[in-house]
């Protein structure tokens, strides 16, 4: 992969990549400054112009590589450099797989943590991601639909992706061709797709809402692919960065109820809902969860619970309060675990927990704790949690560095970091997923 130089501004420099961040992107020092660079390995030689800067240092692109390091490749997928949904297909598997399970290690130590036991990485193979959110705009007569350039509102229009399974690839192409039917000119949508076990959850959030027209050609997409579900928000805005949902998703057609099995029971999951990536990396998560929990445990509270990713497994071993701020899932959590005759073993409570953590004194009763926030971490919980006198806490996280923050508050008032597992479903990406144990 050679690259050219361009006329352009900026300044330039020529330098040797010294290692690769956790971003995925190469870094090397000039002049005092660290300069980051995608689509670079370490012991590259380049040409780059900077471009901006981010914490940390300066950003730049790729002008010219001039003579490659050890460990590079070629890309597997013909959009690898403009997608920004992989960082590193151009690095090969075993130096990918060490640069992984190198993140974790970083990440502690940069918060003073040495000699932590870590477990041999998992790695989740690619084409086994069953969830995903497209980006798609009409412009003319033609439809892109696909992802963003990395940290950019560039939309890469794809025909195919290696990370999603067959079932959500052999989509692409009728959804670019329905949303051809139903946007009008300059009009952006989000698609929001997940497999199930009984069919493809879709989720469409766009601005307005569908008229007769549109409601009968998704109805006949629908019919046309043997989609379960389809529903429909209205979304925020309709800037790049502006689809969110501002309105609660209204079914336009259910086939079929979309059911997901999550630790033996059957979930109906809320359109567009949170869902780990992969089946794979859900069921190694879940049994290192099970696998930190004590064995005498009588009740557990299990914090950002979704619709119960962890809820039903551990259920199985002792009474488990499930919390969450988000009231659909929790909607749905609650009622799978009464069709599973599950009430008298399962309490559900919805509560932002960024805002309002469960306090110290709340979390008396249980035996242990299990959470597992999003990606900015539970700073807040965690102050609480080193508070409290709860014998076993398990954190999932799929962010080594908050994950590392929060660790440090709970060893630092009085836990002791006992043993990490991580969890690799996000190839190609610097996301890694972990399970860890904490004891007092």
């Amino acid at each position: 992969m050679r690259r050219r130089a361009r006329p352009g501004g900026g300044r330039q420099h020529e330098v040797t990549i010294e290692g690769v961040g956790a971003r995925g992107d190469g870094y090397a020092t000039f002049n005092g400054e660290i300069i980051y660079a995608p689509l670079t390995l370490a012991g590259d030689r380049v040409l780059l112009r900077v471009s901006g800067s981010r914490r940390g240092g300066a950003t730049a692109e790729l002008i010219e590589l001039l003579a490659e390091g050890p460990g590079r490749t070629e890309p597997p997928c013909p959009y690898f450099g403009r997608c920004g949904g992989c960082a590193l297909q151009h690095m090969e598997a075993a130096h990918y797989a060490d640069w992984k399970a190198a993140l974790l290690p970083q990440a502690l130590a940069h918060r003073g943590f040495s000699g932590v036991p870590i477990r041999p990485l998992t790695s989740v193979p690619p084409g086994t991601r069953r969830r995903a959110a497209l980006a798609a705009i009409r412009h003319g007569g033609k439809v892109r639909l696909g992802f963003h350039g990395r940290e950019s509102h560039d939309l890469v229009d794809i025909e195919a992706c290696l990370l999603l399974t067959p079932a959500l690839g052999a989509l692409l192409a009728p959804l670019r061709q329905v949303l051809g039917t139903i946007l009008g000119n300059g009009q952006r949508a989000e698609v929001h797709v997940t497999e199930t076990e009984t069919g493809t959850d879709i989720l469409f959030v766009a601005k307005g809402q569908p008229g007769l027209a549109a409601r009968e050609a998704l109805a006949a997409f629908a019919n046309a692919c043997d989609v379960a579900r389809l529903s429909w928000a209205e979304a925020a805005g309709d800037g790049p960065a502006q689809h969110r949902a501002a309105s609660e998703p209204e079914p336009i057609l259910v086939r079929r109820a979309p059911r997901i099995t999550l630790g033996g029971v059957t979930v109906e999951p809320v359109p567009g809902g949170f869902l780990q990536p992969s089946r794979e990396g859900e069921a190694a998560l879940t049994e290192a969860v099970l696998a930190y929990l004590p064995a005498a445990c009588e009740a557990v509270v299990d914090l950002f619970c979704g619709a119960g990713t962890f809820t039903f497994a551990l259920s199985g071993r002792a009474r488990v309060l499930a919390v969450d701020g988000t009231d659909s899932a929790v909607a749905a959590l609650w009622a799978a675990a009464r069709r599973a005759d599950l009430a008298s073993r399962i309490a559900v409570e919805v509560r932002d927990l960024a805002r309002e953590p469960l306090l110290a004194e709340e979390l008396s009763d249980f035996s242990a704790v299990v959470f597992h926030p999003p990606r900015t971490g539970a700073r807040e919980q965690a102050r609480e949690l080193a508070k409290s006198g709860v014998p076993t806490v398990i954190a999932d996280s799929c962010n080594p560095n908050s994950f590392a923050r929060d660790a440090r508050i709970l060893v630092d008032g009085g836990y002791r970091l006992i043993e990490v597992t991580p969890v690799d479903q996000f190839p190609w990406s610097g996301h890694l997923e972990l399970v860890a144990q904490f004891s007092r």
